[in-house]
């Protein structure tokens, strides 16, 4: 969690603080690449074709104010969207988890707050019995020799399942199944959006729940569907209903 505030505080002052920095670098390159270089005080026209109808800009503000300032808000606007409030507390429930240094950065009441937001999993009687076990978890993991080389989520599940104490504290196990499908879930949600964009264009926007929702199965899982046989398809098309017509299988 540290490095996404370093991150962002990085990006804030490349902003602020580095933009002479980088016109050196640039001008340098284009020196040795004999790359021409316009006067940054010389002033050309933007917003329109016409000289006498444009707007008359130096090329210092241009490429300061118009092109670095404005790729650098977009990165800053693009981490805040992906690392909001909810995302960094969430992020900062699951490191509790972390079974490194002896479960070092384990925080009882962090991981309580994951399981409240994951409300659909965690009943009340089970935030009542899950404060429970995860002080007797904590206790048991730090003295059993067998976690001791675990060094993320997916190596302690294994281990876990191994020793049966899934069982013994299946309430905390399922708070590390959720910590582990949590990428996994994020990524395909950015996938379909982004399926969805490509198959539902400005031109086939009236395209139906049903009919979207085939098409984009269809697309996201298309490395399943490579799979499939035509003719299977073919087959299992026919024998839907009677047609008219029957279609080639070959």
């Amino acid at each position: 969690m540290a490095l996404i505030d370093i991150v962002k505080d990085s990006i804030q002052d490349f902003r602020d603080n580095r933009w002479d920095e980088l016109l050196e670098e640039v001008q340098s390159f284009c020196d040795r690449m004999y790359i021409p270089i316009p006067n940054m005080e010389d002033k050309n026209t933007v917003g329109s074709r016409s000289r006498r109808e444009g707007q008359w800009i130096t090329y210092y503000h241009h490429y300061h104010a118009e092109i670095f300032i404005a790729v650098i808000d977009l990165i800053a606007i693009e981490m805040n969207n992906r690392f909001t409030e909810t995302t960094t507390e969430l992020l900062a429930c699951i490191s509790c988890l972390d079974p490194r240094n002896s479960f070092s950065r384990f925080n009882h009441a962090k991981l309580l707050r994951l399981a409240e937001i994951y409300y659909d999993d965690f009943s009340i009687q089970d935030l009542q019995v899950l404060k429970e076990q995860l002080h007797t978890y904590i206790y048991d993991v730090r003295r059993c020799s067998d976690f001791v080389e675990c060094d993320d989520l997916a190596s302690i599940a294994v281990k876990l399942v191994e020793s049966r104490k899934h069982l013994v504290f299946p309430l905390v196990y399922r708070l590390i199944e959720l910590a582990l499908i949590l990428p996994v879930a994020t990524t395909s949600v950015e996938r379909s959006f982004s399926a969805m964009n490509i198959i539902k264009t400005d031109l086939r926007n009236k395209i139906g729940d049903e009919w979207l929702n085939d098409m984009m199965i269809c697309y996201i899982e298309r490395q399943v569907f490579e799979t499939i046989d035509d003719e299977a398809i073919l087959v299992r098309f026919q024998n839907m209903q009677s047609r008219r017509i029957q279609l080639p299988l070959h």
